[in-house]
């Protein structure tokens, strides 16, 4: 397994994903959103597993500051979450090409 966990360390659901890997004795890499955003490679694969709604964050005042609601493009809404990652639902969590956004143990329990 190549466990990525991208997320904000102030995000109570990307603290209980850690924990959810440490406790289990799973390596992971922790990519902190505020740090280093995704690439655009990284979105392209997480949009293939989850698809692009699941990713974006709409309770958050930067989704109604940029009127994200009102962009029908994908490409332009790729550009905007590649550069606003607070945009993301977090945590997002990579296992290769498989991928989860949200707390999802069922999930990540069949990637053991």
């Amino acid at each position: 397994m190549n466990i990525q966990i991208f997320g904000i360390m102030k995000c109570f659901d990307t603290k209980k994903a850690e924990r959810y890997f440490k406790e289990r004795n799973i390596k992971f890499q922790f990519i902190d959103l505020t740090q280093k955003a995704l690439s655009k490679g990284e979105l392209d694969s997480v949009e293939a597993a989850v698809g692009l709604d699941k990713l974006i964050n709409k309770s958050i005042k930067d989704y109604e500051r940029l009127n994200f609601a009102k962009i029908g493009s994908k490409v332009i809404k790729k550009e905007l979450l590649l550069n606003n990652p607070k945009l993301y639902n977090t945590p997002i969590v990579r296992n290769g090409k498989i991928a989860t956004v949200g707390y999802v143990p069922e999930v990540w329990e069949t990637w053991e």
